[in-house]
């Protein structure tokens, strides 16, 4: 299997979703995947754009865009001690909207590290 490599970013917008880093809490996908096979209610979300989600995803995961989520979290989750876990392609938005909803009063949210291409190089396949 050939692996995916992780995105370069911007040295801010790295510094950014470091610093949202330190304030969040971060699971591994072995601990996503723990989460999944023991069917423990939690919400898998998404925050990678359209064009991204559309080609593939976790599967049962909750399509939310960095840029609508927090707008839109309300819609799909009114309580604010739900179990949450976002992903993105490298776990820097993920990062960065969890460290929003946490903003908004959501107690129990996190990120995958790696998000979507740690999932892949892990092995797993999509949706």
């Amino acid at each position: 299997m050939t692996q995916l490599a992780p995105k370069v970013h911007s040295t801010r917008f790295a510094e950014l979703a470091q610093t949202a880093k330190n304030r969040i809490r971060e699971i591994t996908v072995q601990e996503l995947k723990e989460k999944l096979a023991s069917n423990q209610p939690f919400y898998l979300i998404d925050v990678r754009e359209e064009s991204e989600f559309s080609k593939g995803y976790i599967a049962n995961a909750l399509h939310l865009s960095k840029g609508i989520i927090e707008r839109d979290i309300e819609k799909h989750i009114s309580n604010p001690a739900a179990e949450i876990v976002l992903y993105c392609s490298g776990g820097y938005r993920s990062a960065l909207a969890a460290d929003n909803l946490q903003k908004m009063g959501y107690i129990n949210v996190a990120s995958v590290v790696g998000g979507l291409t740690a999932w892949l190089n892990e092995g797993n396949s999509l949706n």
